[in-house]
């Protein structure tokens, strides 16, 4: 008779080992012994489902630079195309449409990366141990890659500030969907 159990995979349990493990990281006191608890739960988590991508854990450079092509496929068109200074110009008139805007590519690329499912994406380590590091660095990228894009391409006019950063938002929506998917589909 043996005294090790298997672990179904597709009974769950991985999930129920990590509860655990995040229980008994709240008990140890000692910090190595922590660090420890926090190793093995990255390597539960690591574990895949056979026929399943990757569970995905963190974000790391690799992360960052699938992100910045995906952001770059979906960017190219919105730095040439005068439809984004249109929209930013409208959305410039109406602040409130501005808000909207972002609260909008907030959520999509929420959905898409945690939501959606498309691949095993786990919160690791979030900053302020509440925002997904995954999620900052996908919306950062994205804006960034906007702004970088539409200012060296002459797209937008820094006289004009609130206009660029209008247009920036508008760009950021769907390079920040190129970077979720840029980023997740890869399954590292």
């Amino acid at each position: 008779m043996s005294t090790q159990s298997e672990i179904d995979p597709d009974d769950g349990s991985h999930e129920e080992i990590i509860d655990e493990l995040a229980e008994l990281r709240e008990q140890v006191d000692d910090p190595e012994a922590r660090e420890q608890v926090n190793d093995l739960m990255e390597q539960v988590a690591e574990l895949q489902r056979p026929g399943l991508g990757n569970a995905i854990v963190g974000f790391d450079r690799t992360d960052l630079a699938e992100a910045t092509l995906g952001a770059l496929i979906f960017g190219i068109p919105m730095f040439v195309e005068g439809g984004t200074a249109e929209a930013g110009e409208f959305i410039a008139a109406r602040p409130l449409y501005l808000v909207g805007t972002i609260v909008a590519t907030v959520a999509i690329v929420y959905g898409l990366v945690y939501v959606a499912e498309f691949q095993d994406v786990r919160v690791h380590e979030p900053l302020l141990g509440l925002v997904p590091r995954r999620l900052v660095g996908v919306l950062g990228v994205s804006a960034l890659v906007a702004l970088l894009g539409l200012t060296v391409w002459g797209r937008i006019d820094w006289s004009r500030p609130w206009l660029a950063v209008c247009s920036v938002a508008v760009a950021t929506l769907p390079m920040s969907i190129g970077a979720a998917l840029g980023d997740i589909l890869p399954g590292s």
